[in-house]
């Protein structure tokens, strides 16, 4: 079974999705990690203000985080970081773990009618 785990700044809340002005990518984010959780992968996350022993336990994330504070959020798949700085999408976390997105447009493999015929 997969493994992820996001190391967060410090935030207000766990996820957060408080106070008076929502930041919109934590939103979508905290969505995509349920998706993500949906499909089977262990998801943990991690708020610097809230949990910082579980940054401590972590050396490679305390290396990272000596580079400085900007390489938060890290994405952590199955021990190792595979993004700082940003929170990724669904379909960037469905790629670094393997996954394929049900959001994702059928690709055509052709067209049952021409251009001119207007049918399509």
């Amino acid at each position: 079974m997969k493994k992820l785990e996001v190391y967060d700044p410090a935030m207000c809340c766990s996820t957060g999705v408080c106070g008076p002005e929502v930041d919109p990518v934590l939103v979508a984010f905290a969505a995509d990690l349920k998706w993500v959780a949906d499909q089977g992968v262990t998801v943990r996350r991690y708020n610097l203000g809230q949990e910082p022993q579980a940054f401590a336990a972590n050396p490679a994330v305390v290396k990272e985080m000596e580079a400085g504070m900007d390489r938060l959020p890290m994405i952590v798949v199955d021990d190792q970081i595979v993004s700082t700085g940003i929170h990724l999408s669904r379909e960037q976390l469905a790629r670094k773990l393997g996954l394929t997105t049900t959001d994702e447009p059928p690709r055509a493999t052709g067209s049952c009618c021409s251009p001119k015929s207007r049918c399509c």
